[in-house]
């Protein structure tokens, strides 16, 4: 009688663990999905233009102290999505004995970029295949800075440019500088 006491209790336990294996898998679930993210590709173009249209000379060109030249510099948006954009104007010389900082002096539309940590920031968004306003128009070369030293040397104003995607990337008012995503220097 005991061994058929300890049988039956063996057999319920049997039957209730197996009721319960069958709950518990009914009340959970494994699954696995699969996502795929495909980012934005932003592109653009540096316009480098002359007042009279035509593409600012890449070999540059000759200038006296107190000259200005025209360069007209805008960035146009080449691709399927909006965007935030930024400025730097690089100076460079030829010679480790003369600088180029402070010896150009662009005319920079304040009204539509503003400055911020070395980047001319664009204060609206550029939207596919349109152009931001220009960047500058002119460039002064400072008498007052060019000296005899600067003589013969060539000097560079090379414009850098970055954008980062302005969809799902807010900003507030014209503060675009404040946008994620600009790269580290």
């Amino acid at each position: 009688m005991r061994k058929a006491k300890i049988f039956t209790v063996a057999i319920i336990a049997v039957i209730v663990s197996f009721f319960a294996q069958s709950t518990v898998a009914y009340y959970s679930a494994f699954g696995m999905a699969e996502n795929v993210i495909t980012s934005g590709n932003i592109s653009f173009k540096i316009h480098e233009k002359t007042d009279k249209g035509t593409d600012f000379p890449r070999d540059g060109i000759t200038v006296h102290p107190g000259d200005v030249v025209s360069k007209i510099v805008s960035i146009e948006n080449v691709c399927k999505h909006p965007f935030y954009v930024r400025v730097k104007l690089v100076y460079g010389s030829e010679s480790n004995l003369v600088s180029a900082e402070g010896c150009f002096k662009p005319n920079v539309d304040t009204e539509n970029w503003i400055y911020h940590d070395g980047w001319y920031y664009y204060k609206g968004v550029v939207e596919p295949g349109a152009t931001t306003p220009n960047v500058f128009t002119k460039v002064e070369m400072v008498s007052s800075v060019l000296s005899d030293a600067h003589r013969g040397k060539t000097l560079t104003l090379t414009v850098v440019a970055h954008a980062v995607q302005s969809e799902n990337n807010p900003v507030s008012g014209t503060s675009t500088y404040t946008a994620s995503g600009w790269p580290e220097e």
